[in-house]
């Protein structure tokens, strides 16, 4: 059975800052293996290492030198002038460009130690634990990836401040950018009002731009939310489903537990080198990740019967966005192909990444009740495919 009790006392002991890369990240993880450990389940672990280039320099780079560009392209000094600036922007642009296509191999400044964590359980008793070892059988049955993160962090700027400089930032880029080539060819009284609205937009991209650099990462989140909330489902559909009487019949039972994915989710871009062999259309994916007080469900087609029929609880469902600048072990996942949904609370983010990231803003008989709900979508799912 799921216990919500168990699943309280799990959510108190991990809401601690533990930022990727620290002792904190490093304690959430041993406490975490020890209680699969407990479970009589020998957990495998994936050691890696990485920088904080991605996630903390690369995106300031790329916001001060879009700025740069602009205010180039608006004052238009002299021809050569403006040409030896854009040479120079676009060789610091494209060696950065290129070396972030690949982040996890990035190995530009101090170099920091993380690990994932994760079990397999099989689909069934033909094989056991130990002696399986063969990946091509894997994908004799279907395979379903829980999956959440264990690190946290604080910001200086709460969440719902740098997603609207964020927004902000795109916004006046691309009207700074569209006045910049109507000045081309607009002269006269009308390219003087031009003039004069160029430079609204481009002190607005001043502010949003000053705003985001401003913007540093500490480790004071106690991490609540964002993701003891996530590990703890994780925790808990292992401990239930590690009962050989629960355990389906026709699914692989993965569980992941990722380090560093606050540090622009390096984890799981390693991890999915330790599945990337399973048939990704009989594979699924759920990925916990900062939930609060409601739930919010972004999913695929594939992912839309899970709530269809929930009693107890209101579920608000989102089409992906697959978005580039995404800090999501989910998107890593799907981008790759493998589908699914991940289970978040929108309404939570206004706590995240801060020191009110605390476990009153958790409900977890609101977990027990998700997670119940999916154990019992489970069971139809696995005699469906009989």
């Amino acid at each position: 059975m799921i216990d919500e009790i168990r699943m309280k006392q799990n959510l108190e002991l991990l809401s601690f800052p533990r930022l990727s890369g620290t002792e904190g990240e490093k304690k959430a993880f041993n406490i975490i293996k020890e209680k699969i450990e407990n479970l009589n389940l020998e957990p495998s672990v994936q050691n890696f290492s990485f920088t904080t280039f991605y996630p903390r320099i690369y995106q300031k780079i790329v916001f001060l030198l879009v700025f740069w560009t602009l205010i180039l392209l608006y004052l238009y000094i002299d021809f050569m002038f403006t040409i030896i600036n854009l040479i120079v922007i676009l060789a610091v642009f494209i060696p950065v460009l290129i070396i972030t296509r690949k982040p996890e191999k990035i190995r530009i400044g101090k170099k920091r130690d993380s690990q994932n964590l994760f079990v397999k359980l099989l689909g069934n008793s033909e094989y056991s634990y130990n002696n399986y070892d063969s990946l091509e059988q894997d994908n004799l049955r279907g395979n379903l990836l829980f999956m959440c993160h264990l690190d946290s962090k604080g910001q200086r700027l709460p969440m719902k401040f740098r997603v609207f400089f964020f927004k902000l930032w795109i916004f006046s880029s691309t009207c700074c950018l569209i006045i910049v080539l109507l000045k081309i060819f607009i002269y006269g009284h009308l390219g003087f009002w031009l003039f004069i609205i160029g430079a609204v937009f481009l002190a607005l991209n001043f502010i949003a731009t000053a705003a985001l650099c401003f913007n540093t990462t500490n480790n004071k989140s106690p991490g609540a939310i964002d993701n003891a909330s996530g590990i703890v489902c994780v925790l808990e559909l292992l401990t239930y489903y590690s009962d050989s009487k629960f355990r389906l019949n026709n699914y692989n039972l993965w569980f992941l537990f990722t380090g560093a994915e606050e540090n622009g989710t390096m984890g799981a871009r390693h991890l999915y080198n330790k599945v990337k062999h399973l048939d990704k259309a009989k594979s699924f994916m759920l990925n916990f990740d900062t939930i609060g007080r409601t739930l919010d469900v972004i999913t695929d087609e594939r992912g839309n019967f899970f709530f269809k029929n929930t009693k107890d609880f209101t579920i608000t469902y989102h089409t992906p966005k697959r978005i580039r600048f995404a800090r999501s072990d989910a998107y890593i996942f799907a981008d790759k192909g493998i589908g699914g949904f991940g289970v978040l609370d929108k309404n939570s983010y206004r706590y995240a990444h801060s020191k009110e990231d605390t476990i009153d803003k958790v409900d977890v008989n609101l977990l027990n009740k998700l997670l119940t709900h999916i154990t019992i979508i489970l069971k139809f799912v696995d005699k469906r495919a009989n």
